[in-house]
C-alpha cells in the first residue's frame, strides 16, 4: 500500500513541475552541446601541448 501512495505522490509533484518550451530546451541543449566541445577541444590542445613540452625537455 506504501509503494502506491508513494507512485501517487510522485505523480502529483510531477505535475507541478514547470516544464521548459521547445524553443527554450533546444537552446539550453545547443548551448551545453557546444560548451562540451569547445572545453574538450581546448583540453586536446593543451594536453597536446604539455606533452610536446615534456618530450622536448626530456630529450
Amino acid at each position: 500500500m506504501r509503494i502506491k501512495k508513494f507512485f501517487s505522490d510522485v505523480i502529483r509533484e510531477m505535475r507541478k513541475v514547470s516544464w521548459p518550451k521547445r524553443g527554450e530546451l533546444t537552446r539550453s541543449t545547443v548551448t551545453v552541446l557546444s560548451t562540451v566541445v569547445f572545453f574538450a577541444a581546448f583540453f586536446a590542445v593543451l594536453d597536446l601541448g604539455i606533452s610536446k613540452l615534456i618530450r622536448l625537455i626530456l630529450e
